[in-house]
């Protein structure tokens, strides 16, 4: 065979391989993929997003991963946006896994259906826990649980994570509070120092440096453990409450998730899985992460949309309990 067709034939059998592996491993060089954060910068999902950007650049062999900020309505901003991004592969997206909730009640500004997003994988599943300010007069779970007043919490957005979590726990639990939405990240961190509200329910690892400085303290947990720290199941007295405190535990597990638009092509839904997988296994991504105080833990693809499926999958019943508890009619 003359070396020319012998070349051709080559460089064809390895078009065709790459072709039959679904991955569109080309497709990516010289071109921008932009990461939609339904947040503000600063804060859990922003630092993750900035971090596995970084190496997903390296794996797709992009030109770059464009963090693009979208914050709003407890994350229904920056979701609604991905979802109506082109699926052509070139744009991803992280946000609250507590939009969930929004979807169970039915609520209209959602333009989205999670079981239809494509997706790619989730970074970590974290316990959720409440963390109270060192100004605050509440100093353990027993003391939250005596409240003669309402306890002021901060939350993001309504409807995200932080606020509807909080909602369902103080049903739960009969707790006496009030949750003000608008208090992300950094800024929940240092109304907190400021004496402006006194508590936060959200990821351990968010505030684990804001716990490390000694401005304040965990009291309860829930998806997960925390030596000394007491766990809200433990707490729960009746089957009303357990259920509502395990719909929070499947939650957190669920943890920092990421998808694209529905309708993209399945060989580029498969090269960014790839890509994502190689990242998170990136023995620098690691090693940064653990500086940075981020767990890793992570699973792909169909795994995790399986369990947004499985979260999705709640009886009427509860999904009524839900719709109370969030609405706070059980207040």
């Amino acid at each position: 065979m003359p070396k020319t067709i012998s070349a051709l034939f080559i460089l064809a059998m390895v078009a065709a391989c790459t072709q039959e592996s679904g991955e569109d491993t080309d497709y990516y060089q010289r071109k921008n993929v932009t990461y939609i954060v339904a947040t503000n910068a600063g804060g859990g999902y922003d630092a993750y997003a900035r971090l596995i950007g970084n190496y997903l650049q390296k794996h797709l062999s992009a030109d770059n991963v464009i963090i693009r900020n979208v914050p709003g309505a407890g994350h229904i901003v920056g979701a609604n946006t991905l979802w109506r991004s082109k699926p052509d592969g070139l744009t991803i997206g992280t946000f609250n896994a507590g939009l969930i909730y929004g979807q169970l009640v039915g609520k209209k500004a959602m333009q989205f259906d999670l079981r239809e997003f494509e997706w790619i994988g989730k970074a970590a599943g974290e316990p959720r826990a409440i963390v109270v300010s060192k100004e605050c007069a509440i100093k353990s779970a027993e003391d939250l649980m005596a409240a003669d007043e309402p306890v002021q919490f901060g939350s993001a957005g309504i409807g995200s994570a932080s606020y509807s979590d909080m909602m369902l726990l103080a049903d739960a639990l009969d707790l006496k509070v009030d949750v003000i939405a608008g208090f992300d990240g950094t800024e929940g961190e240092m109304s907190m120092m400021r004496g402006e509200i006194c508590a936060i329910l959200g990821s351990t690892s968010s505030f684990q440096n804001f716990v490390n400085s000694g401005y304040g303290s965990y009291i309860l947990t829930i998806g997960g453990g925390l030596d000394g720290v007491p766990n809200a199941m433990e707490l729960a007295n009746t089957d009303r409450a357990k259920r509502l405190i395990s719909v929070i535990d499947a939650l957190a597990r669920l943890g920092r998730i990421s998808a694209a638009p529905p309708g993209t092509p399945k060989e580029r839904v498969d090269a960014i899985r790839a890509a994502y997988k190689a990242s998170l296994e990136d023995p620098e991504l690691l090693e940064e992460a653990e500086k940075m105080g981020r767990p890793i833990e992570p699973a792909y693809g169909d795994d995790v949309k399986q369990l947004v499926v499985n979260a999705l999958d709640q009886t009427p019943d509860t999904i009524a309990l839900i719709e109370k508890a969030i609405n706070g009619e059980s207040q």
